[in-house]
């Protein structure tokens, strides 16, 4: 990959990481465009000193951090016409804890009525811990750029020390509305995104977005911050359920995905678990989108489909299943196979020797009583109709597990 194509796909990775991206040039004094970091914690505030760029050398990439906790990536890219700075962040390397939050509103002299505003500015910026595929993504461009270990890292921790000004009283009431406006229509938009990846079954848009839902504004209503974000864990789990629903998901199959996320949900010990979860969350929905979606199906096909996933073992002839609708087993059978592209006897077979393999995977069962759990009581019919599947006999397969 050439340099340039290197650099837009840096970028864009980040951005939709929700990591702010700018270019500066290194002859010019730092400006780093933050309304919400001016607005509250003043205009005449910089996030990082206004001369850094004179400090800033080549081959190198520079992590820095100031007493506001916020992080940013900087480096410079080989010379140009306005010799460029590339700028990431900025970004946290971990959510931080209420008390935190209280310590950097009395060091830069915060009012209490503006301590939520504060709150969801901090929750409104992207985590990236030290795990973050996005630091391997920064060091595989430093290779393009300069060559393997032929670059420097360095670490900075700069100040802030222009003179605070005290925020007038003027127009404040408006300021602090159109802020958390903006924070909220950051959120609705990230869920949104959520929504259409999860209706569209879009599993590889995980690691993204899940990094993006992981530094979303939300309201932390409760001091604890583990019970805040199972309460959020809870939101997530009823979102992403009807954005499954939308994608054409029947609800007999969401209802056992979401109890079961309810309850494991009120079991995570740590907040790395609950963020672990709902990335889970999010890939189980998409999957389901993928392996469940109906909506190419007809509701006599829809229902006739439900009826062979809910009991593998019941009596799924063809004259049972047309009986249960009140129609013919003749355009039952006609109107299956113009959907699915498969008879109904091919598909009910289909997924009871899918159940039967995981069975004999997973399980000491007998292989007669596997083949009751599949619906067929004779045992040799099974073997015949499991061989034909997985081109094992049952003793075979599940002895090449063992």
């Amino acid at each position: 990959m050439d340099y340039q194509g290197g650099l837009h796909m840096l970028c864009e990775t980040f951005r939709k990481c929700r990591v702010p991206v700018a270019f500066a040039d290194r002859n010019a004094p730092l400006k780093i465009d933050d309304d919400l970091f001016h607005f509250i914690f003043g205009e005449e505030l910089s996030p990082l000193p206004l001369n850094l760029p004179e400090q800033i050398k080549e081959r190198t990439i520079y992590r820095l951090s100031n007493p506001c906790h916020l992080h940013y990536i900087l480096l410079l890219l080989p010379r140009t016409a306005q010799d460029s700075l590339l700028i990431l962040g900025p970004y946290l390397p971990n959510l931080l804890s209420e008390e935190q939050i209280l310590e950097i509103a009395e060091a830069f002299q915060i009012p209490p009525h503006r301590r939520k505003l504060l709150e969801n500015y901090y929750s409104s910026i992207a985590v990236l811990p030290e795990t973050s595929h996005l630091f391997s993504m920064l060091d595989t461009f430093g290779e393009l750029l300069w060559g393997s270990n032929r670059f420097n890292l360095e670490e900075i921790r700069t100040t802030i020390d222009q003179p605070l000004l005290p925020s007038t009283e003027a127009n404040k009431s408006q300021g602090d509305l159109l802020a958390q406006m903006r924070l909220m229509e950051e959120r609705y938009a990230t869920e949104n995104a959520l929504i259409y990846a999860v209706s569209k079954g879009q599993v590889h848009k995980g690691a993204a977005i899940m990094e993006s839902i992981a530094s979303m504004p939300f309201e932390k209503r409760l001091d604890d911050p583990l019970r805040n974000l199972k309460n959020y864990s809870i939101i997530m789990n009823t979102i992403l359920r009807k954005a499954a629903e939308s994608g054409g998901v029947h609800p007999f199959y969401l209802d056992d995905v979401s109890s079961s996320f309810a309850s494991r949900i009120e079991q995570v010990p740590t907040l790395s678990a609950a963020q672990a979860l709902m990335s889970e969350m999010f890939r189980t929905y998409c999957y389901l989108v993928r392996q469940r979606s109906m909506k190419q199906y007809s509701a006599v096909v829809q229902k006739t489909l439900i009826m062979i996933d809910a009991d593998l073992s019941a009596d799924l002839s063809l004259s049972k299943l047309a009986q249960a609708q009140n129609i013919s087993a003749g355009y039952l059978s006609a109107i299956f196979k113009k959907e699915t592209e498969q008879t109904v006897t091919d598909y009910i077979n289909s997924e009871r020797m899918q159940l039967a393999a995981h069975l004999l995977q997973t399980t000491t069962l007998q292989v007669q009583t596997v083949a009751a759990h599949c619906g067929m009581l004779d045992v040799q019919y099974f073997s015949k109709v499991f061989k034909k599947y997985m081109k094992k006999t049952p003793k075979a397969y599940r002895e090449s597990f063992q």
